[in-house]
């Protein structure tokens, strides 16, 4: 099957800016993540095929050669994707993470682990968790009970008899060329350079013992359902002393009972009784974290949008705030008693309830263009 376009994959432009990739590519990565989709392999095949474009095309050198050569750019290797090698899922979640930027959790994700060590390391944790709005509109410290794997108490270590603690084991073969020295990790102590010299009885043959642990987590404001944060180290350990893995926090927002969000904006829906509608009044909404008091003019129209600026969400990146969108409906009776029908009939008759709009009241779409810029 043949790879699709990667500009086609994650729905932009050849001449899309580095923060339009970058938003196009945690849209299409939020939409298809495995924990939204459980055993969708469509959707993981769609979030690997994302996480594949947005390598590349966040790479100035790849998206030139991309830009040029296409697919064909990467084959045999070069890429990183390219050379049907592949990321494993913990690379792409990391991934993943790292698009959201900013600085505590190791930047939110990234590829962490190592650097240039050669040295084993542990595998990651995910865990998942429940925000409200209010919550995600403020902010908050979480207290997470996790089970990892840790070095077991009393554990002692000695230098490795196979790599004499360097943690590689170096080869030489004879060539027509003469002789050639390669360089590979120690099997034997996974590259750490040492091996369990003691360690107490029951535990494993790589002396790690399962913990319940509790983590304190501190959540930004205006994190968005999908997001993963990474908590450096305190996934399971390595053997031998390696470098632990990570914990991935998932967001997952837990819907509001009147309120809807839309990226930083917030929208309420408003009904209205047709008294108020003709006459005006001052009703209370419901805001985040609390209410507020607004004023309905007279000769409101259903479907007018009132914008309360600054009270949605705070932005991720730590500047400004979304708006409180508050949608007028006007609520129309289905049931009346004889008084009303005959006052309803009478107002029927008035040139003044005929419907006359005029070039201030704007269309449907206008109102919803209007909402979205």
């Amino acid at each position: 099957m043949s790879k699709r376009d990667y500009y086609e994959v994650l729905g932009v432009s050849k001449g899309a800016s580095e923060s339009e990739i970058k938003k196009a590519y945690r849209k299409v990565a939020i939409k298809y993540h495995p924990d939204k989709n459980p055993d969708d392999k469509d959707a993981e095949e769609k979030f690997k095929e994302a996480a594949e474009a947005y390598d590349v095309l966040s790479n100035p050198e790849k998206k030139q050669k991309y830009d040029q050569f296409g697919h064909q750019a990467f084959q045999g290797g070069a890429g990183g994707f390219g050379g049907g090698h592949g990321m494993n899922m913990d690379d792409i979640f990391s991934h993943f993470g790292d698009i959201f930027g900013g600085g505590g959790f190791g930047g939110f994700g990234g590829f962490g682990g190592g650097g240039g060590s050669h040295a084993a390391r542990g595998s990651n944790l995910r865990v998942k968790v429940r925000l409200t709005l209010d919550e995600i509109a403020n902010g908050a410290e979480k207290k997470l009970k996790i089970k990892r794997s840790v070095p077991a108490a009393g554990l002692t270590f000695k230098t490795c008899p196979v790599c004499k603690g360097a943690g590689q084991v170096t080869r030489v073969a004879n060539t027509i060329l003469g002789q050639m020295r390669t360089a590979s990790t120690c099997n034997n102590c996974s590259g750490t350079g040492k091996v369990v010299d003691k360690k107490p009885a029951g535990v494993g043959a790589d002396g790690l013992e399962r913990k319940e642990e509790v983590v304190s987590v501190k959540i930004p404001a205006g994190v968005v359902d999908g997001m993963q944060l990474r908590v450096s180290g305190k996934g399971n350990s390595a053997p031998m002393g390696g470098a632990a893995g990570d914990l991935f926090v998932l967001i997952e927002e837990v819907p509001h009972e009147e309120l809807t969000r839309d990226g930083e904006n917030i929208h309420y829906d408003m009904y209205v009784s047709f008294p108020d509608a003709v006459l005006g009044n001052s009703v209370e909404i419901p805001t985040i974290g609390g209410k507020a008091k607004i004023k309905i003019e007279a000769g409101v129209q259903s479907g007018k949008i009132l914008r309360l600026k600054g009270k949605g969400l705070p932005r991720i990146e730590g500047y400004g705030k979304g708006d409180l969108l508050v949608h007028i409906n006007v609520w129309t009776p289905k049931h009346l008693n004889s008084d009303q029908r005959k006052m309803m009939e009478k107002m029927q008759k008035e040139e003044n309830f005929a419907p006359n709009p005029g070039r201030n009241e704007k269309s449907f779409f206008e109102k919803m263009k209007e909402m979205f810029s």
